[in-house]
């Protein structure tokens, strides 16, 4: 059934006042992706869409980082739409990325969790990435490292250190997920920590963090006194 005049008119009146509220800067998580949505899905109410994507998916990071597989499998959502959110995400991490190439990561360590959400937030195997930084602490490179199982990546303390030879990096990242609910740094995580620790020190170069993200959320060796 085609939607009627009034209809039309009510979406177009609705849409335009979200705009508004954008503009405002008043929106709700929700709203935002109402939104980006009613620009993909035209001629449709789309917030009921936008409101069960994030109740489905616990949050608006978690729809972003959503394996494209799991958006389509949602009712409601196509191809294209599908296609659309994942391209605001790597939008997003690319954003994400340039604002940590221009200043030291502390300064922003919001942005630096962001980007690591957006990475790897949606993977649903394990990588272990390494983010590699200069003298002042700003991104040179991001590699990944490894792909490993479910719960599981193989890591190579060594070739680390050479790649940061290699880039003349002063500082290292380590970042891997969980795509199991396991919020916690394993006895292995805690054991490979140290090592890479250790042998980045032989060579002047510092271990600044390790991260760990699971279930949409950032975990931080550091702030968990897990860097020995």
């Amino acid at each position: 059934m085609k939607p009627n005049d009034t209809d039309l008119n009510f979406h177009a009146g609705h849409r335009e006042r979200l705009r508004q509220k954008f503009l405002d800067g008043h929106l709700a998580d929700y709203e935002v992706l109402e939104l980006l949505l009613s620009f993909v899905i035209p001629r449709c109410d789309v917030r009921p869409l936008a409101r069960g994507l994030v109740a489905h998916f616990g949050g608006i990071y978690a729809v972003l980082t959503a394996p494209i597989s799991e958006l389509m499998g949602y009712k409601g959502v196509g191809r294209n739409t599908a296609i659309f959110i994942k391209a605001i995400a790597s939008l997003m991490q690319t954003s994400c990325k340039f604002e940590l190439t221009q200043s030291p990561i502390f300064h922003d360590e919001i942005t630096l969790r962001n980007y690591c959400i957006l990475k790897i937030g949606g993977k649903t195997i394990e990588e272990f990435h390494v983010l590699y930084l200069d003298i002042n602490l700003r991104l040179i490179a991001d590699d990944l490292h490894t792909i490993g199982t479910i719960d599981w990546s193989p890591v190579f303390p060594r070739d680390i250190l050479k790649r940061a030879l290699d880039l003349n990096a002063r500082s290292v990242v380590l970042l891997h997920n969980h795509p199991t609910p396991n919020t916690s740094f394993s006895e292995p995580d805690v054991k490979i920590t140290s090592e890479i620790k250790n042998i980045l020190a032989t060579c002047d170069i510092n271990l600044y963090d390790h991260y760990l993200v699971s279930g949409g959320i950032v975990y931080s060796a550091r702030d968990l006194f897990l860097l020995k």
